[in-house]
Formats: C-alpha cells, sequence, structure tokens
C-alpha cells in the first residue's frame, strides 16, 4: 500500500476544480446569451423556455439521414441557382430560444460571414430527423414546430427514420400545414425554398 501523501504535497498538488458547463440560471431561466457562452461538451444543448435540453451525440443511422438530405438539398439549391446554402446543426436564435435543427437553409453572404448564430427571420426553411424516444418525438412533433412557425419560417421538413418518411410543412395562416408526404419508394416534390424532387429512400443512399 502507498504511503498517503504529506499535507505540502497536497497544498502543491490541489486537486482540479470542476468544469461548470452551465451558468447559475436566472429566475427566469437561461437566455440566448448563456447558451451561446456555453463550452463545447460534444453534446447537442439546446434552449427551450428557458432551459438547456442536453442530448447526445446523433446515432449513426440518424447521421445518415441527415447527412443525405443536405446532400440532396443542397444539389437542388445549387441546380435552382438560389442564392441559399444547406448545412447541418446551425444555432437558430428562435424568440427567446436557441434551438439547433439538424438541417437548416440560409442565405449564403450569412454563412460566408461566419456568424455563429442566425436569426430566425432569415431562416428559408429547416428540417428535422426524428430520432426515437417520447422526448424527441415530443419536441419535433410538437415543441419545435410551434416555434419555428411561430418566429415565422417558411417551411418545415419532417424525417421519420422507419422508411425513410418525409413530410414537408408549409406556413400558413393558423401554423404549419403537411403540404406532401411520401415514403421510400415514392417521390416527394416541393417547390420552396427551391424545386426538389427525391425519393426518401435516397437519403440512406447517398
Amino acid at each position: 500500500m502507498s504511503a498517503l501523501p504529506d499535507e505540502g504535497w497536497l497544498i502543491a498538488h490541489r486537486p482540479p476544480r470542476r468544469t461548470r458547463l452551465f451558468p447559475l440560471a436566472h429566475a427566469a431561466g437561461y437566455t440566448v446569451d448563456d447558451w451561446l457562452k456555453l463550452p463545447d461538451s460534444g453534446e447537442r444543448i439546446e434552449l427551450i423556455d428557458g432551459s438547456f435540453v442536453v442530448s447526445p451525440a446523433a446515432m449513426g443511422l440518424h447521421a445518415l439521414c441527415a447527412g443525405g438530405l443536405r446532400t440532396v438539398l443542397a444539389s437542388a439549391a445549387k441546380a435552382a441557382g438560389a442564392d441559399l446554402v444547406v448545412v447541418e446543426a446551425a444555432n437558430v436564435a428562435v424568440g427567446g430560444d436557441g434551438l439547433i435543427p439538424d438541417i437548416v437553409v440560409l442565405p449564403r453572404e450569412l454563412v460566408m460571414a461566419r456568424m455563429v448564430i442566425f436569426p430566425a427571420s432569415e431562416v428559408a426553411a429547416v428540417a428535422e430527423v426524428v430520432s426515437p424516444g417520447p422526448g424527441n418525438h415530443q419536441r419535433d412533433y410538437e415543441v419545435k414546430p410551434r416555434k419555428y412557425a411561430a418566429a415565422g419560417i417558411p417551411v418545415f421538413l419532417r424525417v421519420e427514420l422507419e422508411g425513410p418518411r418525409v413530410e414537408v410543412l408549409e406556413l400558413k395562416a393558423g401554423g404549419y400545414e403537411v403540404i406532401a408526404h411520401a415514403g421510400a419508394g415514392e417521390r416527394l416534390t416541393i417547390s420552396d425554398p427551391f424545386a426538389v424532387s427525391f425519393d426518401p429512400a435516397d437519403l440512406l443512399d447517398v
């Protein structure tokens, strides 16, 4: 058994302080400023209704599907000559929330300006790939669509991994309405924010 270090050793070699991931919360909850100050933990951390929601890194199938959707949309944007780019997991300020959609369609000039966070008013479309679990399902079917709609984001795409299956929702006076949907082996065609047509099966075969 090793001898215990003497008192002088302990003074000279103090244990490291624990790193605080989250700042102390305000009475009214966390803010977007607090969110932007968080250290990079390798996890997806979103600010929803004043609280931080932490998700682990996406599983392989989720990441493959999101990457496939980005490839399909980016190719369509380029073919259409749209001055828009398609990026994965960008920070978006949505009212008082800080959200990280799986896919975000943005003006090229904003992305090239190296902005850290993008205002929802500049977002042409977002997409979410629904992960397993009741909490994820509720966020992607209820919480996030409501917030995206309230912020005025014109188009919302939702992808279910089973199939996969894609829904396209367009912003109307009363919120989002489904305007198109398709499963693997079918053709999904939409016109906004640019024309694109694809088989959802392609999202897993890119």
